[in-house]
Parts: structure tokens; C-alpha cells; sequence
């Protein structure tokens, strides 16, 4: 009896650990919400970021393909796809870059819908109604080195995003996610609407 329930305790762990390392619905799921997420007409959400370097921020972001814009009470975040531009509100500095993975994961949550696709082993395991996606880079050379993504396992909407730079986690918590149609002009600084600002290229 005993011999039989160890056999079947094994059977079920060694399903799981299967389960948990399943990459093709790992990529199903990422395609999904990438899907959602990454629709042509664009999207918004309310983001809250904590991290031992960062701290905490909370703000409003817009998003469509690979493009966003983010604000919070200290700063403000435009990338078109290449070009990023962050306006701090307490030095009045607009600072032009080419961002990193990372860097573009710091303010724009949903940056894993380019970055999935390749350089990355990809695992997955549920968590109540809830898909819980690990995502880890394979080059190690890579800023970002590792995700957990938390997905509703029916909208496919992420819910919080679990990012480790280095050997340091941050945290997104995602939500009032909706689907709305987004000017690409929404994703590309304005210098008239900051005329006081100084601009420092850093690329």
C-alpha cells in the first residue's frame, strides 16, 4: 500500500515538473496575450512598479506594438520603437536614448510581447485562474535574465510582471487594462509643449 502511494506521488510530481517546463504552451499563452496586448489600435493600463533599486512608482501607460508612453508624478516616457525620451519633472531634463531591454522594462511593462521570441527557455505552470509563465534568458549576457509573468488564464491579460536584472527583482502590478485606438504621434516627444526643457542626447 505504501510502495503504491509513493509510485503514484511520483508519477504526479514528475507530471507537474513536466508541465512546468512545457514550452509550447508557454509560447501559446505568450502569443495569446501578445495578441491582446500588442493589438494594432493600441491599449492602456495603470501600472505600479517596486524594486530595491528603483523603489516604487505607480502611473498611467499607453502602448501599441512596440511602442509606449508612460507617465507618473515624477517623470514622463515616450519610445516610438527605437527612440526613447524621459522627461524628469524635477530637473526639467529630457534625456534622448536607445534603450535596453531592461531599461524599456522599467517603464513599459508589457516590453516582453518583443523580447519572448528569442533568447529565451520558457516554462509554465497554473496558479488558481491564473497561468504563471518563467521566462529565462539563455546568453547570460542578456540586462533582462529572467521573468515571471502572472496571466488570467481566460482574457489572457497579464497581472504582474516579475523581472530580475542582474540580482535584483522588480515587480509590475497591471491593471484596468483596455483596448483603444492610440495616435502613433502619442509616442514621440513634442519639444513645443516643453520649451523650457533642456535636451541631452545620450545616445
Amino acid at each position: 500500500m505504501k510502495k503504491s502511494i509513493i509510485i503514484l506521488l511520483l508519477a504526479a510530481l514528475q507530471t507537474i515538473g513536466t508541465y512546468a517546463q512545457n514550452p509550447a504552451l508557454a509560447c501559446k499563452v505568450l502569443d495569446k496575450t501578445a495578441a491582446i496586448v500588442g493589438n494594432k489600435r493600441g491599449a492602456s493600463a495603470h501600472f505600479k512598479l517596486s524594486g530595491a533599486k528603483m523603489g516604487t512608482a505607480s502611473g498611467t501607460i499607453a502602448i501599441k506594438g512596440s511602442m509606449f508612453h508612460a507617465r507618473t508624478s515624477q517623470a514622463i516616457v515616450w519610445y516610438n520603437g527605437k527612440t526613447q525620451w524621459s522627461y524628469l519633472k524635477s530637473t526639467n531634463e529630457v534625456n534622448v536614448s536607445n534603450p535596453s531591454d531592461a531599461q524599456r522594462m522599467r517603464m513599459n511593462p508589457y516590453a516582453f510581447i518583443t523580447m519572448y521570441k528569442s533568447g529565451y527557455k520558457l516554462g509554465v505552470t497554473t496558479k488558481g485562474s491564473n497561468y504563471v509563465v518563467h521566462m529565462v534568458a539563455q546568453n547570460s549576457r542578456k540586462s533582462v535574465k529572467e521573468i515571471y509573468l502572472t496571466v488570467n488564464s481566460k482574457s489572457y491579460v497579464p497581472r504582474t510582471i516579475k523581472v530580475k536584472e542582474g540580482s535584483s527583482w522588480m515587480t509590475i502590478t497591471l491593471s484596468q487594462f483596455q483596448t483603444k485606438n492610440i495616435p502613433n504621434s502619442t509616442f514621440i516627444f513634442k519639444q513645443k509643449e516643453f520649451p523650457s526643457a533642456e535636451v541631452i542626447d545620450l545616445r
